[in-house]
């Protein structure tokens, strides 16, 4: 038996507390580089831990469609993590809430073209997921010894359905 989430739109308000929606909103906060650039400034709160660092890394993730399967979430307690992608596919976000440990009351959210997101350290997550073709990503998140890394698998998958 499988258990049903319908996948919103990807807004700043209704992802705020699992993490950042990266894009550009409003006008640049500064104009640089001659007046020819605008820079938006301090889009997301990247978090790497006392021993960590800023690593950046490329994916290439397989496409997705709705409906789509959710029997595993991920979070990294010592560190945020950034999907930004490239190849301007839009992404399915599945993130969790935290209750002890374990993950509850999924959300799905789907991104639009220009939007990028920053997950909080220790999120729960669901995988790379672009929608409809294959995506290319880059990622920013924690490089360092200490495990960062934690996965949930559910006894009953979740369906991820459109809204």
């Amino acid at each position: 038996m499988s258990r049903w989430v319908a996948a919103a739109p990807l807004t700043a308000e209704a992802f705020a507390a699992f993490g950042d929606v990266i894009e550009v909103t409003g006008a640049p906060d500064k104009i640089i580089n001659q007046g020819m650039c605008g820079r938006h400034h301090d889009r997301a709160s990247l978090d790497f831990g006392p021993d960590g660092r800023a690593g950046i890394s490329l994916f290439d993730a397989k496409a997705r469609h709705l409906p789509c399967k959710v029997d595993m979430v991920e979070r990294h307690p010592e560190g945020s993590q950034a999907f930004v992608p490239v190849s301007g596919v839009p992404m399915l976000v599945v993130v969790a809430d935290d209750d002890g440990g374990v993950p509850v009351n999924l959300q799905a959210f789907i991104s639009q073209p220009g939007q990028s997101i920053n997950l909080h350290r220790g999120t729960w997550h669901g995988v790379l997921a672009p929608l409809g073709a294959p995506g290319q990503y880059i990622v920013v998140d924690r490089i360092g010894t200490s495990l960062n890394l934690e996965e949930h698998w559910f006894k009953e998958p979740f369906t991820v359905v459109a809204d």
